[in-house]
């Protein structure tokens, strides 16, 4: 507050001054003081500032926009999306204050703003509504809750948050290219797959042919408690609970060992709600996931490799069980005065057996299916670079990725399919 006042009393004495200046040093005894104080009061009153003195205040974020050309094998077209919903635009207004020495207790309020929601665009929907809101141009909350602190204890949260499990895998990944690569189907999720033979759309979609969002099976957050442990000596463990009912643990560690940063994660989630009621919006209910990630680069020569697993079990053994293998391989080095330049290439293969797909998936002669249940597999490759701006917190990309997929109904046996390939340019600039 002192410091919203004083740059009120100096903007006010300025304009004082302005007109002060046929005025004798006798004429401040007047109304002076009282007009001041009145302009004081209403600089202020038009200035941002927290509520109170006792917790701090951060304001943080992101806005990340990106360019799409996509080709299915019988249309292409241009999007312009964000980065699909929990990597959007978004601005976290996080808070603090310290209880006693050793204790903190906070909040964090993460609100997401989507005009083109890339998980959600397809051939017949360019501008994809937000997973969150439903509609384009929302903003809807992503996460909601507060906190407890120890730095001996850990700490625990109450609310709309990410659970322990939230993206484990990924999060490992520190060679700069985990924005525009990494193993969920965001810029592809909803595309139906197009038919080889008739050229028709089918109603199996890339996505869901991977099953679960390829490996994003837990990937959205939810109404939850949560601990997060001390680190130490690099290791850190994190458990959450969440409605009706769900609980995942998780646990980490970083290091460095002669000029190698190394990072590994792994993290396992149970939904066990039987009416499918759970919160978990991505993951099945009456189902556990297991992830892993890990992350390893040689600092002096920038040469990084990075891989992931998921694999996703139902309760029911005749039900649908989704595995992932993600690899990405590069190099991180800084080479002009911007900032550091990665080049990588990555792989992927998404299976999922026993799904069922919209209406149409299976084309023969002609003749339509009304679903798809039977086993797919999707398979992807790319190439990309990404150059950071430090100046401006920034980074650009541009990418390629082909795909293709492999489809068998268990009644009408092989689907003919086009492959799938994009290129896509984008940027991302923090603050």
């Amino acid at each position: 507050m002192m410091k919203y006042s004083l740059g009120a009393l100096v903007a006010a004495g300025v304009l004082a001054g302005g007109f002060a200046t046929s005025a004798s040093a006798a004429d401040l005894g007047g109304n002076c003081c009282a007009d001041l104080e009145e302009r004081i009061a209403e600089l202020e009153a038009t200035t941002a500032r927290k509520g109170n003195r006792k917790v701090s205040l951060t304001v943080s974020g992101w806005v990340g926009q990106q360019v799409t050309w996509w080709d299915d094998g019988g249309e292409s077209n241009v999007y312009v999306t964000d980065l699909g919903t929990t990597l959007a635009s978004h601005v976290m207004f996080t808070g603090q204050a310290q209880i006693m020495p050793g204790w903190t207790a906070g909040y964090v309020l993460h609100l997401e703003a989507m005009g083109s929601d890339s998980l959600t665009t397809s051939q017949g929907v360019p501008d994809g509504p937000s997973v969150l809101t439903g509609t384009n141009n929302g903003v809807g909350t992503l996460q909601s809750f507060w906190f407890l602190k120890s730095d001996q204890l850990g700490k625990i949260s109450v609310g709309k948050q990410s659970q322990a499990s939230d993206n484990t895998a990924i999060l490992v990944d520190g060679s700069g290219s985990l924005v525009p690569a990494n193993w969920v189907s965001f810029d592809v999720n909803s595309f139906f797959i197009r038919n080889s033979d008739t050229g028709a759309l089918t109603g199996l979609q890339w996505g869901p042919a991977g099953g679960c969002v390829w490996g994003d099976c837990n990937g959205a957050p939810t109404n939850s408690v949560r601990y997060d442990s001390p680190t130490f000596a690099g290791f850190s463990v994190s458990a959450s609970w969440g409605e009706d009912d769900f609980w995942d643990v998780a646990a980490r560690y970083a290091g460095e060992w002669n000029s190698v940063k190394v990072s590994v994660a792994a993290a396992y989630s149970q939904t066990n709600s039987t009416a499918n009621n759970s919160p978990n919006i991505i993951q099945p209910f009456d189902s556990g996931y297991f992830q892993i990630g890990a992350y390893a680069e040689h600092v002096p020569t920038g040469l990084f490799i990075y891989g992931a697993y998921g694999h996703l079990n139902f309760s029911d053994s005749s039900t649908a069980s989704n595995n992932t293998w993600y690899l990405k391989g590069g190099i991180r080095q800084r080479w002009n005065p911007l900032g550091h330049t990665v080049l990588y290439g990555e792989y992927e293969r998404a299976e999922s057996n026993q799904i069922v797909g919209g209406g149409g998936a299976i084309s023969s002669g002609g003749s339509f299916d009304g679903q798809f249940i039977g086993n797919s597999e999707v398979k992807m490759w790319g190439l990309g670079a990404v150059q950071e701006i430090d100046a401006a917190a920034m980074s650009l990309w541009i990418k390629y990725r082909h795909l293709s997929v492999d489809a068998v109904d268990v009644d009408f046996g092989r689907l003919p399919t086009d492959d799938f390939n994009e290129v896509t340019a984008g940027a991302l600039i923090n603050f």
